[in-house]
């Protein structure tokens, strides 16, 4: 997703790193290179409220729950690898499924 302006910020680096946003797991120089960005681009600006709509909805819903931190590890983890254009086998997400449901 692109607004195929050139902008300091490339789209790609802010949707790659949306959810860290989001979140507040940056640097407040990235934070604010972010901001900038999604003032210029309107489409990073309508996914970014669209991303943060739905965290908001998911917290309302399901935020009454803590996540065991190696269930948290476990899913960041994956994440890692998958961005980083790594395949994750399905046989060892399905393995741990069970083990993950009952913490």
């Amino acid at each position: 997703m692109s607004c195929g302006e050139p902008h300091e910020t490339d789209c790609s680096e802010v949707l790659d790193h949306l959810y860290e946003f989001l979140d507040h797991e940056m640097p407040d120089s990235d934070c604010s290179k972010f901001e900038v960005h999604f003032e210029e681009c309107s489409p990073c600006l309508e996914k970014y409220g669209l991303e943060q709509a739905v965290k908001k909805l998911v917290k309302r819903c399901c935020g009454h729950d803590d996540v065991p931190a190696d269930l948290r590890s476990k899913v960041m983890g994956r994440i890692d690898l998958i961005r980083s254009g790594q395949a994750v086998p399905e046989q060892d997400v399905v393995a741990e499924l069970p083990s993950a449901a009952t913490e």
